[in-house]
């Protein structure tokens, strides 16, 4: 069973080969047809440009070290000092991806385009009415209007860059630092929600993907870096024992409506966590939803309404680009960019996930029928049953999965789908323990050729 189990792995990753290649082909034909795709290098948002950098040794050094000992450590190392080791890792990973592309554009330009939050930041002098007139301001083609990634997201995504300049971290290298920082957080928040539902030892497992993640690409320099780790804080928060941390979790959640449009989808990941919670379930849940409610109210009376804006933003992405960019190759290629984003291990990680699923699916089932429904086990306990690695690979898989459907992300989804990106790594769990360095090899091939072939875009 384990070999044939071995050799199904290796013919999902032949096929995530092939998917790479037809989306490359397919994407480099539409091109040349003047199909408007609006990115050289689709299925990623990129360009063709081979190219070596000071980071390459760093990054070289950095995948080496993981690979080396990083995993044997993870297995028996301290968990304060495996986190804070971890973090340092991941930080270390994402700046030397970054820095193969240079300090300048690489890194402290990033930021700077004119489509990027950084250009809104000297217009904002009143926080207080620039929420209250945020919405007149998203349609394109009228005076004052935000530029794309502003008029594109709730105005909590501008109040992060503005609150930067407001407390002497202006400026595009405080901004990009800040995004490295808070992205490689995630190393941390997602193996925390692990162990505080009961899967330490996956939590371990997991971690050393999340150090060598390919989407570190983009989590160094994008302000969707910030964004992950707000949200894997949040879920990690909702998972921790005590009402209090459920609350706060509740604000970072909160907060994350107000980052992106796309983050109601979070409530499944959310609910998920509720769900896998050992005790307390119901009280975490109203506590999570009082913070949430309070980030809410918040906006709301400052004058901006979530739903308007997000009708807005429809109409403002229907303006740009989006009217071009054909749903019928988005539609599968934005899958593609998301398994470079998360590694070739994705495929084979969320097979063993799905075989694991329909296994707890089978003796839950027989729980159900047999004495165990006597005894009161409800339909909640079974579902609880599945584990956290589990459920929340799958719950990501919905998220991704609604949000490709919609239409509404076409394209540039390897740095927006960044937040989901770590929960569905977290099926890396299931990998035999034999296999996790080669498919952990695998993850840094992946990174490395992107970063070294291709000149991302933000």
């Amino acid at each position: 069973m384990p070999a044939r189990r071995v050799h199904a792995d290796l013919v999902v990753l032949g096929v995530e080969v092939a998917l790479v290649a037809a989306a490359v082909a397919v994407g480099l034909l539409l091109n040349a047809r003047g199909v408007g795709l609006h990115a050289d290098a689709a299925p990623l948002y990129a360009t063709w440009r081979p190219h070596l950098g000071w980071g390459t040794p760093a990054a070289l050094l950095v995948a080496a070290g993981v690979l080396g000992w990083g995993v044997r450590w993870a297995r028996t190392a301290g968990w304060g000092r495996l986190l804070v080791a971890a973090y340092l890792a991941a930080v270390a990973w994402t700046m030397s991806l970054a820095l193969v592309d240079g300090w300048s554009a690489g890194f402290t330009r990033r930021l700077t385009p004119q489509a990027e939050y950084l250009h809104e930041v000297p217009r904002v002098t009143d926080i207080t009415t620039m929420l209250a007139g945020f919405s007149a301001r998203i349609l394109d083609f009228q005076p004052e209007a935000w530029s794309t990634h502003t008029a594109g997201h709730p105005p909590g995504a501008l109040l992060v860059f503005v609150g930067l300049d407001r407390i002497g971290l202006g400026g595009p290298t405080a901004a990009a630092l800040a995004c490295v920082l808070v992205g490689a957080t995630a190393t941390v928040s997602v193996p925390v929600t692990l162990r505080a539902l009961g899967a330490e030892e996956a939590a371990r497992r997991v971690l050393p993907f999340l150090v060598l993640l390919p989407g570190a690409i983009w989590v160094g320099v994008s302000a969707d870096g910030i964004f992950t780790g707000v949200v894997a804080a949040g879920l990690a928060l909702l998972a921790v024992r005590g009402l209090a941390a459920a609350a706060v979790g509740g604000l970072f959640l909160g907060f994350a409506l107000y980052l992106s449009y796309g983050f109601v989808l979070v409530g499944v990941l959310a609910l998920a966590v509720v769900a896998l919670r050992p005790r307390d379930r119901w009280p975490a849940l109203l506590a999570a939803l009082a913070g949430a409610g309070t980030v809410v109210a918040t906006f709301t009376l400052a004058g901006f309404w979530w739903l308007d804006g997000y009708h807005l933003v429809v109409e403002r992405y229907h303006q740009g680009w989006a009217a071009d960019r054909p749903y019928g190759y988005w539609v599968w290629a934005n899958l593609v960019a998301l398994l470079l984003c998360a590694g070739p291990v994705l495929g084979p990680a969320l097979r063993r996930t799905v075989l694991a699923s329909a296994c707890s699916a089978r003796t839950l089932a027989t729980r159900w029928r047999g004495p165990d429904r006597a005894a009161g086990v409800t339909r909640l306990d079974a579902l609880r049953g599945a584990g956290p690695t589990v459920l929340m690979p799958l719950a990501a898989v919905l998220a991704v999965g609604a949000a490709d459907l919609s239409g509404l992300s076409k394209a540039e989804v390897e740095r927006i789908w960044l937040p989901f990106v770590v929960w569905l790594l977290v099926a890396a769990a299931h990998l035999p323990p034999p296999a996790q360095r080669f498919w952990l090899a695998g993850q840094a091939v992946t990174a490395l050729a992107v970063s070294h072939l291709l000149w991302t875009v933000s």
